[in-house]
């Protein structure tokens, strides 16, 4: 870990652990710094490697990961090393010193055992560290996590949320009395696709209490401050924010002029926000916003591409094979002529819980802009299952994988035709990932198109259930396993 003056300089090495870090969080006075990291390889495992050799046993290959407390102090760390330590007169004349008077301080651990902290987080008031709790860092083991509560200076640990499903630390009270946390509480069978949810522990009194659960989306959680707790969520291809009432869980739209809002920060001592966000056919932008007002922009990247010839994005809606309402952006040249009939590309974005939003310079792995430029017309798909459209229009392709996805895709295209902007005979399609498995499903269900890609696709559901380490996935979406 390095620092660095908010007015630049050189950046000053902080740490130095053979083990590296992972994550860190400044105390709010800025006198210590907690940070996680692997513990070190036990003596048993350095015996094992010599002899044996290199080897993993599928589920045991992890070390623990632990929380490691950092005294802080700028002067002492830019000191560190600087000068040397004559502990005699006659040792100066030495043309080797012996050790630096000033040492970079250590850190000492404050978590141990059998068991891997994933996410920690310190209470305003500088007292007590939230973390969460997981049999081990392995990705399987999110469904094991609880909400514990440390103190810094006697190292007890005292657990406080622990539902048989898995439970998330999210975010302090301002009063440091309580936190909001997100746990789908007993439910580990079909917690992908529904909605996420989100509850309030006060801390005095050790209980519970569920908010925002007239949001029906996945909800994130932005900041808790002395004016309530904001949360954002998508609603179609937009984003959009959210106040809630951490004492009645009401919740409220805050009303604000973008469509896409990424990420804030609320300053300490007034009401305004910076938001970093953009309008659909903008790129990010940096806003200053005050409730109530318009967010003023303080930087114009988007003037970079003014000149470029950039897609046009337009929300198209139809209806798919089943009657299910489908909503896709189709990406058309700025020239686009309406007398004309384009090629196709249909790009399907991951997930299945992903979404694809109107942009002006799509990218990624597919160079969509310069496509649009040399003439195709691009269909991205926002099939069943995508985020942004509610918990039921998630679930539509439980136990229907690969089959009503098929279904949004080909609707799609004919309901294109039906305008008679494409020319059928020249269309390809490709995804990545969840995309990748639509794209390799349209491959042996479907003759339209002139070429597919697949990327990262599922092609053999028993190996990949086999191979990965996301196997909840396959059992919540197909509703069993490929050998039952």
């Amino acid at each position: 870990m390095y620092i660095i003056g908010i007015y630049g300089g050189e950046a000053i090495q902080v740490t130095k652990d053979e083990e590296g870090i992972g994550n860190y969080a400044w105390h709010p006075d800025g006198n210590m710094i907690l940070y996680s990291r692997n513990v070190a390889e036990s003596k048993s495992e350095k015996n094992t490697k010599e002899r044996y050799g290199a080897f993993g046993i599928e589920g045991e290959e992890y070390r623990h990961t632990h929380l490691w407390l950092l005294n802080f102090s700028s002067d002492s760390i830019s000191l560190a090393g600087q000068y040397p330590c004559y502990p005699y007169k006659k040792d100066s004349i030495k043309p080797n010193p012996v050790v630096p008077c000033h040492k970079l301080p250590e850190a000492k651990q404050i978590t141990e055992g059998d068991f891997s902290v994933s996410a920690f987080a310190w209470s305003p008031d500088g007292k007590t560290i939230a973390l969460n709790r997981v049999a081990n860092p392995l990705i399987s083991a999110n469904m094991t996590s609880d909400i514990y509560l440390l103190n810094p200076e006697t190292k007890a640990l005292t657990m406080v949320v622990n539902n048989p499903a898995g439970d998330f630390f999210n975010e302090w009270g301002p009063d440091s009395r309580s936190f909001v946390y997100g746990s789908s509480v007993t439910d580990s069978v079909s917690n992908y696709y529904k909605n996420n949810r989100l509850f309030i522990y006060d801390i005095p009194t050790g209980q519970s209490r569920e908010v925002a659960k007239n949001i029906d989306e996945d909800k994130s959680v932005v900041d808790w401050n002395d004016a309530g707790l904001y949360l954002s969520a998508y609603a179609k291809t937009k984003r959009v924010l959210y106040k809630t009432d951490p004492a009645s869980g009401a919740t409220s739209l805050v009303p604000l002029e973008l469509d896409l809002p990424s990420g804030m920060a609320f300053a300490k001592n007034s009401p305004t926000i910076a938001v970093i966000g953009r309008n659909h056919s903008a790129l990010n932008e940096i806003y200053r916003w005050n409730p109530g007002s318009k967010p003023v922009s303080v930087t114009n990247l988007s003037a970079q591409i003014a000149a470029w010839n950039v897609p046009v994005n337009e929300i198209i809606r139809w209806k798919s094979s089943d009657g299910a309402d489908i909503e896709g952006i189709l990406l058309k040249p700025k020239n686009y002529d309406p007398q004309k009939k384009y090629p196709l590309l249909c790009v399907i974005h991951g997930g299945p819980t992903g979404i694809d939003l109107p942009d002006p310079m799509p990218g990624g792995v597919y160079p969509m802009a310069q496509w649009v430029e040399k003439g195709a017309l691009i269909l991205r798909v926002n099939y069943r299952g995508s985020a942004g459209y509610g918990e039921a229009f998630r679930s539509l392709n439980v136990r229907n994988l690969g089959v009503g996805d098929m279904w949004d895709v080909m609707s799609g295209i004919d309901y294109l035709n039906s305008r008679g902007m494409i020319d059928t005979a020249r269309m390809g399609c490709m995804g990545w990932s969840q995309g990748g498995y639509i794209s390799a499903f349209l491959t042996t269900n479907t003759n339209r198109f002139k070429a597919i890609s697949v990327g990262a696709g599922i092609s053999n559901w028993v190996t990949y259930y086999v191979n990965t380490d996301i196997t909840p996935f396959t059992r919540q979406y197909l509703q069993a396993t490929p050998t039952s």
